[in-house]
């Protein structure tokens, strides 16, 4: 708490309708002194002609009781906010006295009472956050401006995740999870559902194309009578069986490949359904098939060109994004603008989602004030402390003085009440 002993006063601020209640308060105080002067001046006059009228005792006693019983509470009264007559009374001028303990107390009082947890939640509970937020963001035209200072930030943002080396840091995590990734488990995976809809029979049908084409090759077809041709006898050679067995060898396949590719239910689609369903069964259990893929992987890691690949996709991604808003137009800000304004729509209908949040908002807030509640009351209690005497005074008489001077009325009251009552007594029992 600040050592107050070396701050100068702070004045205590008072709005305009201060002074409607500084002319009220005027009214009632004299209004009570007026009544306490007439008691006075009533005892004094019955006294007077109670010689000539024996019954004025009463009023008398009635008047004698009454303006005790208002000196009494306008010395109460008086003693709250100053010396009464200014005498140095002990135990007057109550308020400015303590006011130290005025302001311990009210931050005490504050921080018991208004900044309890129960009453805290109960009141942020009934405040609907969400829709607030949902309210704001459907908004066209705030959403915007959220989104262009969101855009103006992204240099500053880029430079603070360069600066704290997060870019490195994914590289290298993403880079350890896939080494820690074992290849030939999860390639027999997703083979296996690829093979399950048989989506490797289009993979047969371009095979089937592709040899089509190599058969209609005139150079391919050259290549291969030459091969045939190596492996004949001379005699062979020399009646052209070369050329005899490339046309049948061609006619054959290509009728073949014809069959096939009209037949969905080929015997060859058949063995290849059989021969991708080994391979996909061999590759999630054979261990030399996981040595294969665990080699490849570690090559492919290897790489230069893959080490530089994440430093060249951010520095891509960074000039894409610092040339985009910097644009006019920047289709980074539309974007952000029509992302915004749906999630306020999208909000603003899902009641369950809002729920969750202003739960989330109370759970928050109600924390922070948990956490921060001393430092309000020790704050408000500094305040006070600091505050101008003569004004805590004012201020505080201002709103309380009036109904303060009704004691004085009162006193008056009971106290005159008081003094017939005790007249009674005495006639009862002396007789006077």
């Amino acid at each position: 708490m600040a050592d107050t002993s070396l701050s100068p006063p702070v004045p205590v601020a008072a709005p305009d309708r201060d002074a409607e209640k500084e002319r009220a308060l005027k009214r009632i105080k004299r209004a009570a002194t007026l009544t306490l002067l007439m008691c006075i001046a009533l005892f004094i006059g019955a006294r007077l002609l109670e010689p000539h009228a024996p019954g004025l005792v009463w009023l008398a006693a009635f008047a004698e009781a009454a303006a005790i019983g208002g000196i009494a509470d306008w010395y109460a009264v008086v003693a709250l906010f100053r010396r009464p007559l200014g005498l140095p009374i002990p135990h007057t001028a109550i308020i400015p006295a303590n006011q130290t303990r005025i302001a311990d107390n009210l931050g005490g009082f504050i921080e018991a009472n208004f900044l309890a947890p129960a009453p805290v939640r109960a009141k942020l509970g009934a405040v609907d956050f969400a829709a607030h937020v949902a309210d704001w963001l459907a908004d066209r035209g705030r959403a915007d401006g959220l989104a262009r200072f969101m855009t103006r930030m992204v240099p500053q943002t880029l430079d603070a995740l360069e600066e704290s080396g997060l870019p490195r840091f994914l590289a290298r995590r993403a880079r350890e999870r896939i080494e820690a990734v074992e290849f030939a488990p999860l390639a027999a995976g997703l083979l296996s559902a690829f093979v399950a809809d048989r989506r490797h029979q289009k993979l047969f049908d371009e095979l089937i194309t592709a040899l089509g084409r190599f058969l209609n090759d005139e150079a391919a077809l050259a290549a291969l009578r030459d091969k045939i041709r190596a492996e004949l006898p001379t005699l062979a050679r020399y009646f052209r069986a070369d050329a005899y067995l490339l046309h049948k060898i061609v006619a054959a396949a290509g009728t073949l490949l014809d069959e096939v590719r009209a037949d969905p239910d080929h015997k060859l689609r058949h063995e290849f359904d059989r021969f991708a369903a080994d391979f996909v069964a061999q590759l999630a259990t054979s261990p030399a098939y996981a040595a294969q893929a665990e080699r490849l992987k570690r090559e492919v890691l290897a790489r230069p060109e893959l080490r530089s690949l994440a430093a060249d996709l951010w520095a891509g991604l960074r000039r894409f994004l610092l040339a985009d808003a910097g644009a006019d137009d920047s289709a980074t800000r539309r974007h952000l603008t029509r992302l915004l304004t749906d999630i306020g729509r999208q909000l603003a209908q899902d009641d369950a989602i809002r729920a969750d949040m202003n739960q989330g908002f109370v759970t928050m807030l109600a924390g922070f004030v948990e956490t921060q509640k001393s430092g309000v009351s020790a704050f408000i209690a500094d305040q006070v402390k600091r505050w101008d005497l003569a004004q805590l005074t004012r201020l505080v008489e201002l709103n309380i003085g009036r109904d303060l001077q009704y004691i004085r009325f009162n006193g008056m009251i009971v106290g005159g009440l008081a003094g017939l009552a005790l007249h009674l007594g005495e006639v009862l029992v002396f007789g006077n």
